[in-house]
């Protein structure tokens, strides 16, 4: 848990402009199981599309925008991401992040715009971040905007999370559904 607390540490001190370079790191949230009932009759044609795993490194240059002296003010960040492996695309966004008086107490949001190639179908999608530190507990989210797909992405459902390994290299897993291929 501590590289997690200290990636999204990171991310918040960096969205101020205090020059380090990181992005947000996440713990997934738990997903809610379903089970029928005990004699309950199941459909085939009810099934929801299987859940597939993309997986890879990627680059972020982060920018401040303007200029934050006070900590506790609203820092604003640009956000340039190059996406390697299952994912190959390009991102760019925004990130607003405020920093507490409170050691290990902060808050980003931010959105990007995802442009690529995933199972070999090419389009874009929007990214959607919510993070929060609670005086050093992690908590970030990271989702696709819900009809924010485009192209051969049409239909894209998900959600992300970021590992920064030390030294500074940056993951990602996604996990999504994609509708079948328009024929």
């Amino acid at each position: 848990m501590a590289p997690v607390r200290a990636a999204l540490s990171a991310a918040l001190v960096v969205s101020l402009g205090s020059g380090i370079t990181a992005a947000g790191a996440q713990t997934p949230a738990p997903q809610p199981t379903h089970a029928p009932a005990p004699g309950a009759r199941t459909s085939m044609s009810a099934t929801a599309p299987t859940a597939l795993t993309a997986k890879g490194p990627f680059d972020v240059k982060l920018t401040p925008q303007g200029t934050a002296t006070d900590p506790a003010a609203v820092g604003r960040m640009s956000l340039d991401k190059a996406f390697h492996g299952d994912l190959e695309g390009t991102s760019l966004g925004e990130m607003l992040a405020v920093r507490t008086e409170v050691a290990g107490s902060a808050g980003y949001v931010a959105i990007e715009r995802v442009t690529g190639t995933l199972a070999g179908r090419k389009g874009t999608f929007a990214l959607q971040h919510w993070g929060m530190m609670d005086k050093g507990a992690p908590d970030l989210r990271i989702s696709v905007i819900p009809d924010s797909a485009t192209g051969e992405l049409a239909g894209l459902t998900g959600t992300m999370t970021i590992d920064i390994q030390p030294g500074g290299k940056h993951f990602y897993t996604f996990t999504y559904t994609l509708p079948p291929a328009a024929k």
